[in-house]
């Protein structure tokens, strides 16, 4: 009852929060980018390869705005800074970031959606306007824009636990059973960490109490002081707690190990059967933006993840350097959307 309650006052909620992404990787991962640009494996390895570039006759001939929907400091904001950093170097054009949070990142969607389709002024991303449009707090998702290139990744947020209460991913989910619906669990009401908690009880036969605390660092105080008992987080925003004791990562919702949390199992390979999707932060364009522009974008992300500077740049925000072209990042875009749906679907029923 409590998530049907929940289910239908989504549509109604104009100020939710996503929760920022997090994860990262080694830099022997700074490879894999420029690999699968030259038509190559994506796994986290390989020898680097040539880049392969479209012909176009388009480039900046002002300013290019990056819009963020988050704040300054994460690493959303942190790699899009990477990107124009190295944009700039290689073209000579300026780019500048432009943070524009709020409203479950529809700010800074309707911001793109409402600027000239001239290549100037994209979105920078994951996930954000499909789960928007998902919760209801808007009537668009990925298929109102243009899809350009996608330039890194993070793994789906990993779950944590107090380590003075729960040892592992078993003791935390007999807890949960032996007090259905009293362990609590943080997260922002129709944001991409509550689909991925509603997965989670599912997958693992139990019923959480969902709470929304506020932001990141909301989060984490309150797990640190016990108010709540598990938490979907970033590593970036996690790893010095974990390396400090207070907390334990009792698994990853991803098909495989990423590098970076090598010795965090995942969920699957505990038994526990959920694979979720990961944070791919791709380009946004207007809808009528041209495929010339979209070409020069897919060239310029290959050129700077090849660059090994570059992709350890990115890896030093705890992202992984990793390349979609635009068609890709399209049919990506419609996967995730599909699948965090079918999650919010199940829960109307």
């Amino acid at each position: 009852m409590k998530k049907r309650i929940l289910a239908t006052i989504l549509a109604g909620m104009a100020a939710i929060s996503l929760a920022g992404c997090g994860g990262g990787s080694e830099t022997a991962a700074t490879t894999a980018a420029a690999t699968q640009a030259a038509g190559g494996s994506s796994d986290n390895g390989g020898a680097a390869a040539e880049v392969e570039t479209t012909a176009t006759s388009w480039a900046p001939s002002t300013t290019v705005s990056i819009v963020v929907p988050a704040g300054a400091g994460g690493n959303t904001d942190l790699s899009a800074r990477v990107f124009a950093q190295y944009a700039k170097e290689m073209t000579g054009a300026d780019f500048i970031v432009v943070n524009a949070n709020g409203a479950a990142g529809s700010v800074a969607a309707n911001q793109v959606l409402g600027s000239a389709a001239d290549g100037h002024t994209f979105l920078y991303g994951h996930n954000l306007v499909n789960v928007a449009n998902i919760a209801g707090v808007t009537d668009y998702n990925y298929t109102a824009f243009k899809l350009g290139p996608t330039f890194a990744k993070d793994p789906a947020q990993q779950l944590y636990v107090n380590s003075e209460k729960y040892a592992d991913l078993n003791a935390f989910i007999e807890a949960a059973k032996a007090a259905p619906g009293q362990l609590k669990a943080c997260t922002e009401v129709g944001a991409y960490t509550y689909y991925e908690l509603l997965a989670f009880e599912k997958a693992a036969g139990i019923d959480l109490d969902l709470v929304d605390v506020g932001s990141n660092s909301d989060k984490i105080a309150a797990m640190l002081s016990g108010q709540v008992d598990l938490m979907p987080g970033a590593y970036i925003n996690c790893k010095d707690y974990l390396a400090a004791g207070q907390f334990t990562c009792i698994g990853a919702p991803t098909e495989e190990r990423y590098d970076l949390i090598a010795d965090i199992p995942t969920l699957k390979e505990q038994g526990v059967d959920l694979v979720y999707p990961d944070c791919d932060f791709s380009f946004y364009f207007p809808a009528d933006t041209s495929d010339d522009v979209i070409a020069f974008y897919e060239n310029l992300v290959q050129q700077i993840l090849a660059d090994p500077a570059a992709a350890e740049a990115v890896a030093n925000v705890d992202m992984m350097p990793y390349y979609l072209n635009s068609t890709d990042s399209a049919a990506h875009d419609e996967e995730i959307f599909n699948t965090i749906k079918g999650i919010a679907d199940e829960l109307a029923q």
